[in-house]
């Protein structure tokens, strides 16, 4: 999950966010939830901006729903530039290197063209893959 879907999760007026309820579903083992530590730092960073009432619910989140992996190394982005916005190739990489399927973000631009490996959607529409996928298995 990008730094995005993490602020907005834990900013999030209601219960029924697609980003919190992604953070939900990772708390109770239903989806496995990853970020990376610069994805954590960035939302972090920018609730004590912007609702920094909010960094306590927001840490509490990471650590009951999140598996924080370290970010890459200047040179494991070496083989990847070009494939996201310079700032969020890190985030590209680390999804990656974990063999994450997806991730999760608001900002889909920041991830083109991407790696085949990875699909990129928004918190709406992994809910919906998820909801097909559980479909799947009912039948």
């Amino acid at each position: 999950m990008d730094a995005d879907v993490l602020f907005a999760g834990a900013a999030s007026p209601g219960e029924h966010g697609a980003s919190l309820l992604l953070l939900r579903m990772a708390e109770i083992t239903l989806i496995e939830g990853m970020t990376s530590r610069q994805a954590v730092t960035e939302g972090e960073r920018n609730l004590a901006e912007k609702l920094p009432q909010a960094i306590p619910a927001f840490q509490m989140i990471v650590h009951r729903s999140l598996q924080v992996v370290p970010d890459p190394t200047p040179d494991d982005l070496e083989p990847y530039t070009g494939l996201a916005d310079p700032e969020d190739l890190p985030i590209l990489v680390a999804a990656v290197r974990e063999r994450c399927p997806w991730l999760v973000t608001f900002n889909l631009r920041h991830f083109q063209p991407g790696h085949p490996s990875v699909t990129v959607l928004r918190p709406g529409d992994f809910i919906v893959r998820v909801r097909e996928l559980l479909a799947l298995l009912a039948t």
